[in-house]
């Protein structure tokens, strides 16, 4: 993918929408190709860390002991410490609504178990258990702001069970130069992951929230095609 097929579809997708009484996303959506998403390596589930946060903010919940109490509540946007873990148990309902709250959870390594069996039934189907990949299990002493910064720039790109990944990588009100980073930067990230690299790319485009996509690449298969 060129960067200046980028440029151009950043335009377009700005230039060609509608004003609305919201700031809308940027869209960036992968189709894929030629690969059996009933094979382990074939799925795409990966966290990438982008240059530049996505012009909305992450909210990040805390699931500590004493030791990292004081610096979530400095830190997060939430904390839940173990002295509050009695009011979730058996309260599907209550962990339902706290998993809707929150983009990510960090959580005290030590106490990973209690979190698992209290919280798991919930957020593991959601998504949202802390995850280690994305640095969101951490030891009773780290420090939090560090790790709630990064998490501001970090992406989860998923297939699930579609030869598809769809995700959100600014804003409408984001500079150019900034949008096209963080397109590049994904779009990199996912050739990375896939088998077969470029070859297992069908089309890649750009949308806004309501608006129509904006084709930025073909696979040089499909473009031929369309030319006939």
């Amino acid at each position: 993918m060129e960067k200046q097929d980028i440029i151009r579809a950043v335009k377009a997708v700005k230039s060609s929408s509608e004003k609305r009484n919201f700031t809308q996303s940027v869209d960036l959506v992968i189709n894929l190709q030629n690969l059996d998403m009933k094979k382990q390596d074939s799925n795409v589930d990966q966290f990438i860390s982008l240059h530049y946060d996505r012009g909305k903010k992450t909210k990040v919940c805390a699931i500590v002991g004493p030791e990292l109490r004081d610096s979530a509540k400095q830190s997060c946007d939430g904390v839940i410490s173990v002295e509050d873990f009695h009011k979730y148990k058996d309260n599907k309902k209550a962990i339902k609504k706290l998993s809707n709250e929150y983009d990510y959870f960090v959580a005290q390594a030590n106490i990973m178990t209690q979190i698992a069996t209290i919280f798991g039934r919930v957020f593991g189907p959601r998504g949202k258990m802390p995850n280690p990949k994305a640095g969101c299990v951490v030891p009773p002493n780290a420090n939090l702001k560090i790790v709630y910064d990064r998490l501001q720039k970090l992406m989860r790109v998923q297939t699930k069970s579609a030869p598809s990944i769809k995700c959100s990588v600014g804003t409408e009100k984001m500079d150019d130069s900034q949008l096209i980073d963080n397109i590049e930067t994904v779009y990199k990230g996912v050739l990375n992951v896939i088998p077969n690299a470029e070859n297992s790319i069908k089309n890649v485009s750009l949308k806004l929230t309501m608006g129509k996509p904006i084709l930025v690449e073909a696979h040089k298969e499909e473009t031929e095609e369309k030319k006939k």
